[in-house]
């Protein structure tokens, strides 16, 4: 066996023969560790037939394993790092590369791919700053007397200020006293600790990152992140569902939402529109469960779209044109095809002067034209009562005197009250609807109408669908993880008792290249729409090309 030691930044590699091995800070112990907070008998390490037992010997301070303080025989492996005092070891069958934390360039970590646990051994100092700054932050807890604080009137920023300060006055003390453990940068802690008791923890780093779209929390210790529409295990990692289950308190508080076992799901956002929603126990059985879909911090452009693919230059041309000409759209497609920021992008053709009225179960959208009214749904309180629900928001924004109205998503009675909006003067609304095609979205609408609980006959909503509804355009997410508007359909009217519509632009795909990406267009099918003679009575100048095959 080998042991592999680490004392003030110094390592040492040694040859174990078989016997027992006295840890301590007395010059006889055979192991000795001359710190102040290592008792004179500290540990007694056994090696045998090739394995490694660790006993603590009821020492003042403790012994850890890879963090956690043991209390009784622990068996080693050479994945364990084992902290005594100010020193740590480990034991393995052939010498290892390094006890301390070594950081690899970035071309040297294998990227995760989904099934892929986190690689302990790459950082084997992660328990023991996890254990570190569990004390650091009951220290905080300590020292910060947050009611107090509250009572005399101390805001947000004060409160953050207030627990920056306390933290990096109590890793001060720590790195005095010569008990921080050598690996951990202190200015790293200070920032753990801070995300930690002030912000939301481990996913302060993930939410920064640009390139990270989603953030999937299935328990405290896997979590997973999309990238580039791929979806890949992080190495970010909470303590244990408590941690997690205050990360979704801080999310919900400020909403005037709750989350407990009376109402173990919630659906939230934070400050900057990014979508959340957390499931809890006794529902989850993998832990508390947070899923967080973030929004750019750029807004989108059809410029944006176009380079993506998404869209072709006509496409947004033509979109543009429905826009400024008040037609109704439905943006429709599956969970996560980015139906809200394409309602955000639509908007962005709105004319300034206009006002826009949104109503959002869960406040997204993010306009940019200066009268803007928007509206969010409330869920009930703890009581069951006080409920304010999308419906009841619609049909409240046709007393504000709107030019627009724009609903976030339609998915249940408020599509009666939406369709009903739309053919009564309030043209050039916006909304979406989840649906796998074009046509699915009039099943889908007529099934939503029924939901409100009015009988109507099927023939009488589709007469309210076919006069409402202008154009529907339809976003798919493609097998290589890219967003693509897959279809623009106008629905031209009523047929009998069957509603008729017509493709104006449709994706064709042609293949898929060696790196499995999509290959394909957006196309004019060659039909144009039937209202396209309003641009001469409105003066408005359009390529027709843009509709040729």
């Amino acid at each position: 066996m080998i042991l592999t030691s680490l004392i003030d930044g110094n390592r040492e590699t040694r040859e174990l023969e078989d016997g027992a091995y006295l840890i301590g800070r007395a010059e006889n112990c055979r192991i000795c560790f001359p710190f102040p907070d290592v008792s004179e008998r500290h540990a007694i390490l056994t090696v045998r037939d090739g394995r490694a037992l660790l006993e603590d010997l009821h020492s003042a301070n403790g012994t850890f394993v890879n963090g956690e303080r043991i209390d009784s025989a622990c068996r080693l492996d050479g994945s364990m790092v084992v902290q005594i005092g100010s020193g740590m070891f480990r034991v393995s069958e052939s010498a290892p590369e390094a006890v301390d934390e070594e950081a690899a360039e970035p071309e040297d970590v294998p990227e995760n791919t989904p099934g892929d646990a986190p690689d302990e051994t790459a950082d084997p100092l992660r328990n023991l700053r996890r254990n570190v700054q569990t004390q650091i932050q009951m220290e905080l807890l300590k020292r910060m007397d947050m009611k107090k604080l509250t009572v005399q009137g101390v805001d947000r920023e004060g409160l953050e200020e207030n627990a920056r300060d306390r933290i990096r006055q109590i890793i001060d003390e720590v790195v005095a006293n010569g008990r921080l453990p050598h690996g951990i940068d202190p200015i790293r802690l200070e920032e753990d600790v801070f995300n930690e008791a002030m912000r939301l923890g481990p996913l302060e780093e993930l939410l920064a990152d640009d390139s990270v779209s989603e953030i999937m929390v299935n328990g405290p210790e896997k979590v997973y992140v999309e990238r580039n529409g791929k979806l890949l295990l992080s190495d970010c990692q909470f303590a244990d569902d408590a941690s997690v289950m205050a990360v979704i308190e801080r999310i919900v508080s400020p909403l005037g939402r709750r989350i407990d076992e009376s109402q173990p799901y919630v659906d939230a956002r934070l400050s900057d529109g990014s979508r959340v929603n957390a499931i809890i126990a006794p529902l989850a059985l993998s832990g508390p469960t947070v899923t967080i879909r973030k929004f750019a911090r750029k807004a989108l452009t059809p410029v944006d779209f176009i380079r993506y693919g998404t869209w072709t230059k006509g496409a947004a041309e033509f979109m543009r044109l429905c826009v400024v000409l008040r037609k109704n759209v439905i943006v429709a497609g599956g969970t996560g095809s980015g139906k809200t920021t394409l309602l955000n992008l639509l908007s962005g053709f709105i004319p300034p002067a206009e006002r826009i009225v949104t109503v959002e179960d869960a406040a997204e959208l993010r306009l940019q034209q200066p009268h803007v009214v928007r509206l969010e749904a409330r869920p009930p309180n703890i009581e069951g009562k006080g409920a304010v629900p999308i419906r009841d928001l619609v049909k409240n924004c046709l007393r504000m005197r709107p030019d627009r109205i724009i609903v976030g998503e339609c998915r249940g009675g408020e599509a009666l009250d939406m369709l009903q909006a739309m053919n009564t003067g309030h043209d050039g609304s916006l909304t979406t609807v989840h649906a796998n095609s074009p046509r699915d979205v009039i099943s889908r609408l007529e099934t939503m109408v029924l939901m409100s609980g009015m009988e109507l006959p099927s023939r009488a909503i589709r007469e309210q669908i076919a006069s409402a509804v202008d154009i529907i355009i339809h976003e798919s997410r493609m097998s290589d993880g890219s967003r693509k508007v897959t279809s623009i359909t106008e629905v031209t009217g009523l047929e009998g008792s069957q509603i008729v519509m017509q493709e104006i632009f449709a994706f064709k795909q042609s293949g898929v290249d060696g790196n499995g990406k999509i290959i394909g267009e957006m196309k004019p099918t060659g039909s144009v729409p039937t209202w396209i003679d309003q641009l001469k009575s409105r003066g408005i100048e359009f390529d027709m090309g843009v509709f040729s095959e």
